[in-house]
């Protein structure tokens, strides 16, 4: 069996890369040598700190839209090679008893069916890859952690680890890779707005590193998975968070 193909040109999707991990992701990738497809529902106004990348607007919970991004996508560099799906709501705090199945819906949406659709809409071009197709799934600590308040945002993400395995056992025949990351309290604006600075506090005296877990952290192991290196790891959750969560 050969290994992937390094001298062709490689494309990287990523979703949710208008800010925070997504950019960080993006721009680490591009920087390993990817060609950056940056999707965002709103329009990425910071791809032009990403040499080469370009910008496209897609909501990912769309599957009309998900389909057209992507063959546009292909159709401009000539194919995908890799797929990041970091797009996602963040948990608004309810209690359980609080939690409305719609509130479940609109978090299913985006945090589990907008990946299914990426997934579904990318794999054509994956199996094609000469570098070998990797996907990446951007899940969440929280579905070890069991965080209260959280059911909506945690069953989601739970989901999205799930699907990653099954991902993986269906399209290993593909020589395509599945993994999820997830990540712990990812010092972003939008992370500290959401959750506060005590809980980042808090969460940092629990691991075993005592510093913030920064989008470059994150990134670093995004493209550890998206690289040569991973050929042969596949079906795997990885946790990124300071030694916090030992398992």
């Amino acid at each position: 069996m050969t290994g992937p193909d390094e001298t062709s040109p490689r494309v990287a999707v990523v979703t949710g890369a208008a800010g925070g991990l997504g950019l960080a992701i993006a721009r680490r990738l591009a920087a390993d040598g990817f060609t950056v497809a940056a999707l965002d529902i709103a329009e990425p106004d910071s791809t032009g700190s990403i040499p080469g990348a370009r910008a496209w607007n897609c909501d990912i919970s769309d599957p009309a839209a998900t389909r057209r991004t992507v063959h546009e996508i292909a159709e401009a560099y000539g194919g995908v090679d890799v797929l990041v799906n970091n797009a996602g709501l963040l948990s608004g705090r309810a209690p359980l008893l609080e939690t409305t199945p719609e509130e479940l819906h609109r978090f299913f949406a985006v945090n589990a069916v907008g990946p299914l659709l990426m997934v579904q809409a990318c794999v054509p071009w994956l199996r094609k890859s000469p570098y070998r197709g990797r996907v990446v799934n951007v899940a969440s600590r929280t579905f070890f952690t069991g965080s209260p308040g959280q059911i909506a945002y945690v069953a989601g993400k739970g989901a999205l680890i799930g699907m990653t395995r099954v991902m993986a056992r269906e399209l290993g025949e593909h020589r395509i890779t599945v993994n999820a990351v997830a990540p712990a309290q990812v010092a972003t604006p939008g992370t500290r707005a959401h959750s506060g600075d005590e809980v980042f506090a808090a969460t940092m005296r629990q691991q075993a590193i005592k510093e913030f877990v920064t989008p470059e952290h994150f990134a670093g192991l995004v493209s550890f998975i998206a690289s040569p290196d991973a050929v042969m790891v596949t079906g795997q959750t990885f946790v990124c968070d300071g030694g916090g969560l030992l398992h």
